[in-house]
This record gives C-alpha cells, structure tokens and sequence, in this order.
C-alpha cells in the first residue's frame, strides 16, 4: 500500500510517501517539506504549495492521503494556515479520486510509539527505526508526514505498531513504556544530521 502523508502548514508542509507491505514492513518513497514565502499573499502562497502537492501526487501516485487532523490551537494565526492547506490537500487528492484519512496527532504518536503523548524527537527517532534511516528526516514536518502515512498504513491493516514495538522490546531494558524504549534506542543510535528534499522554487 502507497501513502501520502501531509503534515499541513501554509509557511512549512511535510509530505512524506511509503509503500507498507501486509506485514506492516514500511519503506521510504519520498519525502520533502513544500514552502511558501510569508511575503506572498495568501491566495499565491497556497498555490505554491498546491502546485507541489500536485506534483508529487502525479509522480508517485498513492493510494491513499493521510493528512493531520486540525485542532485547537492558542495561535490562530497557524490554525488558519493549517486549515487552508488541509482544504487544498482534500480537494486535490478528491479530484483524483484518492481517498483522504484525517488523525489526530495523539493517533499518531500511539501507532508510531505505542505513547499517545510522545515528543516529536521520539516520533522521528521510530520514524527513522521503521524506515531504516540512518537519520531522523529533518525538519520535523518531514518527519511528522512520514509518521501520517505509516500510521495510516498501520491502523487500515489492523493492530497498529505491533511489529515495530515487538523489536523495540527485544533492544531495551523490560518495565520501559513504549515511548521510553523508543527514545533509548534513539540515544543509543549514532544521530547525523539529514535533510529534507525541497521543491525548487
């Protein structure tokens, strides 16, 4: 199974694909975080974004759109922004006829890390783990999109993380949470810096 997922926002979009076989075993496709300059107007800065959205949907075809779910947030200002593009990623994945899934952020911290309340360094240490990655995408809105499509994957096929918390298990002392083991094997893992692919403007 091919998802995209989306980690919305006007300013900075992850977007992340990877194909998920049966036994949840998850391999990188692509990622890259999609920028639009604060000095545009609205209306062209969704354009930019909409225009790489619609490329790499072109390039890579999934199967499925995961997009974060909006939320309440003090700064209504980012909330906006986020609504705005998780509004242009429907409609563009519903042109298509790709079916769109919306989760919460604690949905998808629980099925990356067993821990609804991870932080994003853990997300992206087991993002890194269940890709194979020598390094955590970087900056987190890569990360973040690439956790959307695996969770995505993960929930339509059943148990969510079963797989990647059993080989957490085995690396790491017992009577850890989910979410500790998650970040020791992360401090045990040599980290070095990696990038996220951008658009050219």
């Amino acid at each position: 199974m091919r998802v995209l997922g989306i980690d919305p926002g006007l300013t900075r979009c992850g977007v992340g694909v990877v194909d998920v076989e049966p036994d949840r075993t998850a391999r990188l496709v692509d990622v890259v975080v999609l920028r639009s300059p604060a000095d545009l107007d609205t209306p062209r800065r969704l354009a930019r974004i909409a225009d790489g959205l619609e490329a790499i949907l072109e390039e890579h075809r999934p199967q499925a759109v995961a997009l974060e779910r909006v939320f309440a947030r003090s700064d209504v200002s980012t909330i906006m922004g986020t609504a705005q593009i998780s509004g242009v990623a429907m409609l563009i994945a519903a042109r298509r006829a790709i079916p769109v899934a919306l989760h919460t952020p604690s949905e998808v911290k629980a099925a990356i890390t067993g821990y609804g309340r991870a932080d994003k360094k853990q997300v992206g240490a087991m993002v890194a783990r269940i890709l194979g990655l020598e390094a955590v995408p970087k900056p987190a809105d890569a990360a973040d999109a690439l956790a959307l499509a695996i969770c995505h994957a993960w929930r339509t096929g059943g148990a969510a993380g079963a797989a990647i918390q059993d080989a957490s298990a085995q690396a790491a002392p017992s009577g850890l949470t989910p979410a500790q083991r998650a970040w020791l094997a992360a401090e045990r893992s040599a980290a070095v810096s990696g990038g996220a692919r951008r658009l050219k403007e």
